[in-house]
């Protein structure tokens, strides 16, 4: 009965022990991977910058005001540490 249950402890210990090199070696890789394609790839500056979204009356055809435009590029180059843009804005219409 000992030796069973040192055995099933034993295949435990093990198993665990390869999930978890297993998992780190997965993690480390991704990283890895972030890292050299990060690197390596180039940015490539976007024709429309947050300046020209700014619409050009009080509100633009979706309502937004000029005030709310700023706070969501403002929010967005904080969350992004300044390396998202903001493409387009649309107001979601409710029912």
């Amino acid at each position: 009965m000992t030796q069973d249950l040192n055995t099933a402890l034993l295949l435990l210990v093990v198993g665990m022990i390869t999930v978890f090199v297993i998992l780190l070696l997965v993690v480390a890789s991704g990283r890895t991977i972030i890292r050299v394609v990060n690197h390596y790839s180039k940015d490539v500056p976007s024709r429309s910058s947050p300046a020209r979204l700014r619409p050009r009356s009080s509100t633009d055809s979706s309502g937004i005001s000029p005030a709310k435009v700023a706070a969501i590029v403002a929010a967005v180059q904080q969350y992004t540490n300044g390396q998202g843009k903001v493409v387009n804005i649309e107001s979601i219409k409710k029912s």
